[in-house]
């Protein structure tokens, strides 16, 4: 993973665009302009990461950590090389450093998104539901330096 710069914005945005597009258009949600604006408000270069395969951006991955949490905001895979264990060595990443500081992390999906299948599987529970998004909590584990549930 390689840290993101300012100026990486709209490839970050197209991508994610990209990822999200199809769970979107499932729900008649899908607003290009909305998608943007939503990445934007949130976007912090400080916190992103380009994940690669083979030297070519296939996605990226944004957390920070927060007073009592380590918070997911966006893990992306382009569709081409979702299925392929890159998001699930990521995620395993980000799930290693909540355990090294302790926090359990926190994460929101898309209620259509397949997404909500890779955090159950992942170790996630579902904490709560709105209209449009289900938010998970993975706690830390008991055991110091065990990952699993």
């Amino acid at each position: 993973m390689h840290q993101a710069n300012p100026e990486d914005f709209e490839s970050l945005v197209s991508l994610r665009i990209v990822a999200m597009r199809e769970s979107l258009e499932r729900i008649g949600r899908f607003d290009i302009h909305r998608a943007r604006e939503r990445f934007r408000s949130s976007f912090s270069a400080c916190d992103t990461y380009h994940i690669k395969l083979n030297h070519e951006k296939i996605g990226f991955v944004a957390f920070k950590v927060l007073d009592n949490q380590l918070l997911l905001e966006h893990l992306y895979i382009h569709p081409d090389h979702q299925g392929e264990g890159v998001g699930s060595e990521v995620l395993n990443y980000v799930i290693t450093e909540s355990e090294k500081i302790r926090r359990p992390i926190h994460v929101g999906a898309l209620r259509e998104s397949d997404s909500n299948r890779f955090y159950v599987r992942h170790g996630f529970i579902l904490h709560r539901q709105e209209e449009h998004d289900n938010y998970y909590i993975r706690p830390i584990s008991t055991q110091t330096g065990n990952t699993n549930p």
